[in-house]
């Protein structure tokens, strides 16, 4: 019996390398708060999640992670290897979770609603909460000296987010309920 693999396609690659060019434009789309800044990067995470399927959507957050590590400077505050030392690198780490999580959700639907899709992508934002307010708290506490309370990480990294992360999931659900059906038409023939 042969196994069969799966080789990735132009396609793929092109819309790999758009979703992490979109989740760098994302960084940049912020409100400026103490500590983590809210972004625009949720709302293309799960919307690469929903799109490209939770292999392609955690690979496009995966090279956008990678190009910013190199040294270009499309993280929120810059890039370069030190960046693991800012106390929201985390948030990051996170997000290919997060666009894993959101893509298995959305395969797994029956049927495509906005209701249905924007709890696959609040499920999928579950993992960025947890690996960034922890990340956070550890950075602060133990890499940068700077002491917080645990109920101040999930004040900053989780509460004061949220409300963001709501309206962020919608909107990726909304999009995404329209470009799913448009994308599966287009898909190549295997």
């Amino acid at each position: 019996m042969m196994k069969q693999t799966t080789r990735i396609t132009t396609r793929d690659m092109i819309l790999c390398a758009l979703f992490a060019a979109l989740i760098a434009i994302g960084a940049f789309i912020r409100i400026p708060i103490p500590y983590v800044p809210i972004t625009f990067q949720g709302f293309f995470v799960v919307l690469a999640g929903f799109l490209l399927g939770p292999k392609y959507g955690s690979i496009s957050m995966l090279i956008y992670i990678a190009l910013g590590l190199a040294g270009l400077p499309i993280f929120t505050e810059g890039g370069g290897i030190m960046y693991v030392l800012k106390p929201t690198f985390g948030y990051l780490v996170g997000f290919a979770v997060c666009a894993w999580v959101a893509g298995v959700r959305a395969r797994k639907l029956k049927k495509l609603t906005v209701g249905r899709l924007f709890a696959a992508g609040m499920t999928g934002m579950i993992p960025v909460y947890i690996i960034g307010m922890l990340y956070f708290y550890f950075i602060m506490n133990y890499a940068l000296g700077t002491p917080v309370g645990i109920w101040a990480a999930i004040w900053s990294c989780i509460v004061l987010v949220l409300p963001a992360d709501i309206l962020r999931c919608l909107l990726a659900a909304w999009i995404a309920k329209r470009m799913i059906p448009v994308l599966k038409r287009r898909e190549p023939a295997v």
